[in-house]
């Protein structure tokens, strides 16, 4: 059974899957404290003990003084296994709120409420938390499932633009990966595909809510299958960290997604015309499809701290055609290179 419900004027299902529940930290950013306030005050007047943590947005949240400042919070208000924590707001907050449930007390109850496109079809689906460290991203984290994601989708009327453009790059990663129709779907009518309210959108997200879903439920600790869900996100993270969390994750990931298709096209596994639709895909979004040559040293470095590495060695996954993804295991340096070469700017 499916732990996301997806709809539209959902908040009001909250307090079911808080039956049992005394206490709820609610974590949000700062850009949503006037409907974080709104759903403490829900709360409350449901008969439960509702408390707020502000906290960065973006990446910013996702540091261990932050999570630190929500254990304080918690461990001052007493909460106890039967508690629960809300993580409220895009991907970055659903990951620091769900690591944060995760580690207090060995795990309470976590409910996730994404506001972002990205959070909705990434990161508040599958159980993976995090937070950052210096050395790179989502180096410390669990798996750890929430008990419901409520994905409303009333509550992307208000995202810009380009926080719903960035958020489609992991949607067309599903469709790059397990579902080609998701491509077809895009690239018939780019307008809908970006309308929170059309049912083109609501298709896009429902599919690819699916498909993680039933990748993480038959392999929920990245030991198999999972792994093809980090298409892109290799060279995608290191570029994040080299910007210091600056860019927007669908555009890092977008470069990477060309960057692994130029991978398999050097190894003899993808087919040109293939990696074309790549570049293709991402430009008629917007999203960039190249980076800054002067970078490579740098992003080579982080990529070798990469967690998705066996042993020492770099693992990328690719794609043997659009729809069957695979593993490229310790690729050279030079083939990594010369890669590199054909997406700079």
């Amino acid at each position: 059974m499916s732990r996301a419900l997806i709809g539209r004027g959902l908040l009001d299902e909250i307090p079911a899957a808080l039956d049992g529940v005394k206490k709820v930290l609610i974590i949000h950013p700062e850009p949503l404290t006037n409907s974080a306030e709104a759903l403490r005050d829900a709360l409350i007047n449901k008969g439960f003990e509702a408390l707020v943590a502000t906290v960065p947005a973006a990446e910013e949240a996702k540091r261990v003084e932050v999570a630190a400042f929500c254990w304080g919070i918690m461990g001052q208000a007493d909460f106890q296994r039967n508690d629960a924590v809300i993580g409220f707001g895009g991907g970055s907050t659903t990951d620091l709120s769900g690591f944060v449930a995760s580690t207090w007390l060995r795990g309470i109850r976590s409910i996730l409420i994404p506001t972002t496109l990205l959070g909705m079809v990434d990161a508040a689906i599958g159980g993976k938390t995090g937070i950052n460290t210096a050395e790179g991203k989502n180096l410390v984290g669990t798996f750890y499932l929430p008990t419901k994601v409520f994905i409303d989708l009333d509550t992307l009327h208000t995202l810009p633009k380009n926080e719903l453009v960035a958020g489609m790059a992991e949607v067309i990663k599903y469709g790059f990966i397990s579902d080609p129709e998701i491509l077809e779907i895009i690239e018939k009518d780019t307008q809908a595909a970006l309308d929170p309210s059309s049912a083109t959108f609501a298709d896009l997200i429902q599919r690819s809510v699916n498909i993680k879903e039933q990748v993480t439920e038959s392999d929920f600790r990245e030991a198999g299958e999972r792994e093809f869900l980090n298409y892109g996100h290799t060279l995608g993270h290191a570029i994040e960290h080299a910007e210091r969390y600056k860019w927007r994750h669908g555009a890092a990931i977008s470069i990477g997604m060309v960057f692994a298709a130029e991978l398999a096209l050097l190894s003899g596994r993808l087919r040109e015309s293939d990696v074309e639709r790549h570049r293709s895909i991402f430009k008629l979004l917007g999203l960039p499809v190249s980076y800054k040559a002067e970078k490579w040293e740098q992003l080579l470095a982080t990529m070798k701290r990469d967690k998705k590495g066996r042993a020492g060695m770099l693992r990328f996954i690719v794609l043997d055609q659009i729809g069957k993804p695979g593993v490229l295991s310790a690729p050279t340096d030079e083939l990594l290179f010369t890669a590199f070469q054909a997406i700079v700017d």
